[in-house]
């Protein structure tokens, strides 16, 4: 007998649109009547889901830093998204909720140290969260290579979801079932969940297809299963962005809300999910990943390092992701400087830094694991604006700062922000004023379709940083305190 099974995965994210400085997000033109972007996406998308209970119906991961937002924002709503994976994980003992690493950075281009603290924030803001383990991992833009999946496992996980076209052979491959990736050593395989390309686009853009969730389940769903290759189980995946719900489309939170509340019911289309699947099923199959690949630009990865066809003249891309790269150097070494005066784990104290800005424990008391020498509170704040510009310097790297065309959008010019407050942060606890590299670094970052340069917004946001804290005698720190 076939058992056809449907899972509908969405990857809720926003860009960080919070000022560095103060950590509000400023109001925003075009998002009226709402202050700013995040808000009107809120109320057209996340709000209307949670309240129409899709969330305990989906697969989905949403962003650790549109969370925290959210968090402070419209907590009801927050609570509701919470409360409906765990009502999925007390049911069933697996829940549908996957974890995402936590600044949106293209994995396979971090060094290995920033894709260990990648996973390892993503997964403890998870837990923080939903109160369990996360068996699978959100990739930001499912960019992929076998180190990341090989520090997947390392921390646990499972498996994780990709575009059809991100394995080997991909033309042969059918997408109704999840396969195996070898691993290096004696790892587990990494689990790979592939996405059903035609569904998802026709969900995710083709509004005739759309038009009503009878027609969506008659016309292409019911279609997408006959003639089915074997008999036995067979699991369709359908991933968008989960903005298309409500934001990028209207209506279509109440679309997705009648397609799982009765339209698959009544056609005998079970809903499932990638950690519900696995209870079942094991996976036998084993294929290979295209390394440096992912599901929005099919340059591979081009987009997020350099001038692709995706985003043409944008040629200030490849020397933003040099100069920040060599800058994180630079930061890096005098973090390593300092804090290596007080313990040999000093990327360990970086990785377990999140459980402070989570406000699990104090920093004194993280402070207290890795070392036995006792600190005076000159020190404790000396260490605590190191780890504060490390948490700046992942920023520097979020993804969004390379997605679109133009240097002047917010996304870029945020990046810069972030490289701003940890070098600015960096000099408060060293006396080491890295603004001269970074100038000379950024100064080649120029958009010729407008001639902003990097090394102007870079000195912009350095000024201010300057000029705030003297003012305010105070600076924004993630761990939700003050630094003085």
């Amino acid at each position: 007998m076939v058992n056809k099974t449907l899972c509908v995965h969405g990857h809720f994210y926003q860009p960080p649109r919070e000022d560095p400085l103060s950590g509000l997000i400023p109001e925003e033109n075009g998002a009226q009547p709402f202050k700013n972007w995040n808000e009107r996406i809120h109320a057209e998308c996340y709000q209307s889901n949670a309240a129409l209970g899709n969330f305990t119906k989906i697969s989905f991961d949403m962003g650790p830093t549109l969370l925290s937002w959210m968090e402070s924002f419209d907590k009801a709503t927050y609570d509701s998204i919470i409360s409906q994976e765990r009502q999925v994980y007390q049911h069933f003992g697996v829940g549908n909720g996957m974890a995402q690493a936590y600044n949106h950075v293209i994995l396979p281009l971090a060094t290995k140290r920033d894709k260990v603290t990648q996973i390892k924030w993503g997964i403890a803001d998870f837990e923080h969260r939903f109160g369990h383990a996360p068996m699978g991992m959100w990739l930001p833009e499912t960019a992929v290579d076998m180190e990341t999946l090989t520090y997947l496992a390392d921390q646990k996980i499972t498996y994780t979801i990709l575009a059809p076209w991100q394995v080997a052979g991909h033309e042969d491959i059918s997408t109704d079932q999840p396969y195996l990736v070898e691993l290096a050593s004696d790892r587990e395989p990494m689990i790979v969940f592939l996405y059903d390309q035609k569904l998802s686009t026709a969900i995710s853009f083709q509004n005739e297809a759309t038009r009503n969730a009878e027609y969506f389940a008659d016309n292409w769903l019911q279609r997408s299963y006959a003639p089915l290759p074997d008999p036995g189980d067979h699991i369709k995946l359908i991933a968008s962005d989960g903005e298309l719900y409500g934001h990028h489309k209207v209506f279509r939170d109440k679309f997705l809300s009648h397609l799982l509340n009765g339209t698959l019911h009544q056609r005998d289309l079970e809903i499932t999910y990638p950690s519900l699947w696995l209870v079942d099923h094991k996976p036998e199959k084993y294929v290979r990943i295209n390394e440096y690949t992912s599901w929005s630009c099919h340059h591979g990865i081009m987009r997020w390092m350099g001038d692709c066809a995706c985003t043409p003249g944008a040629s200030w891309k490849a020397p933003l992701r040099w100069g920040l790269e060599r800058l994180a150097e630079e930061i890096d070494h005098q973090y390593q400087v300092i804090i290596g005066q007080y313990t040999r784990r000093k990327w360990q104290l970086r990785n377990e830094y999140i459980h402070v800005f989570l406000g699990e424990l104090s920093l004194t008391d993280l402070l207290q694991q890795f070392t036995n020498q006792p600190l005076t509170d000159k020190e404790v704040n000396r260490i605590e604006k190191l780890l504060a510009a490390q948490y700046e310097r992942q920023r520097m790297f979020t993804s969004c700062g390379w997605f679109y065309d133009s240097l002047d959008r917010i996304e870029p010019r945020n990046n810069i922000a972030y490289a701003a407050q940890a070098v600015w942060l960096t000099k408060q606890a060293t006396g080491v004023d890295l603004q001269p590299k970074a100038m000379a670094l950024l100064s080649q970052v120029i958009d010729h379709h407008c001639g902003l340069q990097g090394d102007h917004l870079f000195a912009d946001r350095y000024a201010r940083a300057e000029v705030y804290a003297r003012e305010n005698s105070t600076y924004f720190n993630p761990s939700s305190s003050l630094l003085t």
